[in-house]
C-alpha cells in the first residue's frame, strides 16, 4: 500500500496529519514541504509583538519532533514538479535531484502566497511580506535594527489592521495605504467601517485611503520615501505589503486539476481527479474560499475520516472571525456574497451590533465592535444557518 502523501507544512497540512492520526496510528504518511516544516500558528504572526513573543518563541515543534509527534515521514526542501495522476506518482526535486514518489491518495494543503504590486522605485524589492516565520523574522530584525520605527503598511484588509494595530501598540508609528474608501472594505459594511477606523486612529494609527502606492525609494540614513498616487509621501523605515494573498495553482493546473480562484473541491474536499483532495487556502470548496481557522479545522476533521475510508462531506457551521485589533475588538460573520442582505444597525457607548438579513428576515451575518457588543456573539451564531449543512 502506497502512503498518503500531504504537500504542504502549513495549518492545514498538520491539521489533516493531526486528525487522520487520531483515526489510523498505523498507515504510511508523508508530508512534503518545500521549507523547513517547522509548525506554528500563522495568526500569531500579526500580533506576536505585542505579546512579546520572539521569532523562536512562536515555533511549536520543528520538524523532527512533529515527525516523531505524528509518526510522519516529513521531506523538507523538497518541491512538487509534477504529479501524474494516471500512475498516482509525483515528481519531486531535493538536493539537485530528480526523484518519484508513489502515493495512494494526495492532499495538496499548498497554501496561497502574498500578492505583490508593481511598485516603482529602487527600494521596491525591500518591501516586506509576512506570510510565513522566515517572512516575519527578516520583518523584525529590520525593524529592530532601526530607532524611529516608522513603518508603512499597505492594504487596509484584516492583515493590515492587525499588524498596524500591534506595531502601534510596541512603540510604532503606523501608516495605512488602501485604494479602497474604507478599512476592512470586503467585510464591513461603510458605517462600521468608519467606527472601526476612527477607533484605530485614536490610538495614532494613520489611515491615507482611496490612494495606492506608486514608488518606494531610498534616501538617506537608510529610509525609505513612499511616493502616493495622490501626490502625498511619507517616510518609513521598513514597508510591509499585505494586500491580499493568491492561492498556489500552478501544479494542480498542469495536473489537469480544475482551478478558478482556488483549487476546485466538492464538499468532500475532492478534486476532479480521483484520489486527489486540497484543503486550506488553496481550497475552492463548493465555490467557497475560506482562508480562515475555524473552517480550515473543519476540513482536516472531513477530510481524515474521508482518507481513513469513511467518506465525509465538510460541514461549516456559521463560523465568525475575530479581528485581533484590541483598539477596535471586533467579530465579524460576512454573509454568503450572493445573498441580498440589509443591515440593521444597534448602537453602544463602546461599539455596535449591526446584523445582516435576508429578505425573508433570516440573519445571514453581523459585525460586533467593542466589548458590549462581542458578548452576543453566541447568541447570534446560533441564529445564522449553516455556510455548508451537515449531510447524513
Amino acid at each position: 500500500m502506497h502512503p498518503i502523501i500531504i504537500v504542504g507544512s502549513g495549518m492545514a497540512g498538520y491539521a489533516v496529519a493531526r486528525e487522520f492520526r487520531k483515526l489510523n496510528p498505523e498507515h504510511e504518511l508523508v508530508m512534503i514541504c518545500a521549507d523547513d516544516a517547522i509548525n506554528y500558528a500563522k495568526p500569531t504572526l500579526s500580533n506576536a509583538y505585542v505579546a512579546k513573543k520572539a521569532p523562536e518563541q512562536i515555533a511549536l515543534g520543528d520538524a523532527a519532533k512533529m515527525s516523531a509527534q505524528l509518526n510522519m515521514r516529513i521531506e523538507t526542501h523538497t518541491w512538487v514538479k509534477a504529479i501524474d495522476a494516471t500512475a498516482h506518482t509525483l515528481t519531486l526535486e531535493k538536493d539537485g535531484q530528480t526523484l518519484q514518489q508513489s502515493y495512494s491518495k494526495l492532499v495538496l494543503a499548498v497554501g496561497a502566497n502574498p500578492i505583490r504590486l508593481a511598485i516603482a522605485g529602487d527600494a521596491s524589492d525591500d518591501i516586506h511580506v509576512v506570510n510565513n516565520l522566515d517572512h516575519y523574522k527578516a520583518f523584525r530584525a529590520n525593524l529592530d535594527a532601526r530607532a524611529d520605527k516608522r513603518v508603512v503598511i499597505l492594504g487596509a484588509g484584516l492583515i493590515g489592521c492587525e499588524f498596524a494595530n500591534d506595531l502601534q501598540n510596541t512603540g510604532h508609528q503606523v501608516t495605512v495605504v488602501d485604494l479602497a474608501p474604507q478599512a476592512l472594505g470586503r467585510l464591513l459594511p461603510q458605517h462600521v467601517a468608519s467606527a472601526f477606523q476612527q477607533n484605530l486612529e485614536e490610538t495614532g494609527i494613520q489611515f491615507v485611503l482611496g490612494t495606492t502606492v506608486e514608488k518606494v525609494s531610498k534616501v538617506e540614513n537608510d529610509d525609505y520615501l513612499v511616493t502616493l498616487a495622490n501626490g502625498q509621501s511619507v517616510q518609513a523605515d521598513a514597508v510591509l505589503s499585505a494586500v491580499g494573498l493568491q492561492p498556489n495553482l500552478s501544479v494542480a493546473k498542469e495536473a489537469g486539476i480544475h482551478t478558478s480562484r482556488g483549487v476546485i473541491t466538492n464538499a468532500q474536499l475532492e478534486t476532479n481527479l480521483a484520489d486527489i483532495y486540497a484543503v486550506g487556502d488553496c481550497a475552492e470548496v463548493n465555490g467557497t474560499l475560506l482562508p480562515y481557522v475555524m473552517p480550515i479545522m473543519q476540513q482536516a476533521r472531513a477530510l481524515a475520516k474521508t482518507l481513513n475510508g469513511t467518506a465525509t462531506a465538510v460541514h461549516y457551521p456559521a463560523m465568525p472571525v475575530a479581528v485581533k485589533t484590541p483598539a477596535a475588538p471586533l467579530t465579524v460573520l460576512p454573509s454568503p456574497v450572493d445573498v441580498e442582505v440589509t443591515w440593521e444597525t444597534e448602537e453602544f457607548e463602546d461599539g455596535m451590533i449591526a446584523k445582516a438579513s435576508d429578505h425573508e428576515g433570516t440573519l445571514r451575518g453581523f459585525v460586533l465592535l467593542g466589548a458590549t457588543a462581542s458578548k452576543q456573539r453566541l447568541i447570534l451564531t446560533k441564529q445564522v444557518p449553516d455556510l455548508i449543512p451537515a449531510t447524513v
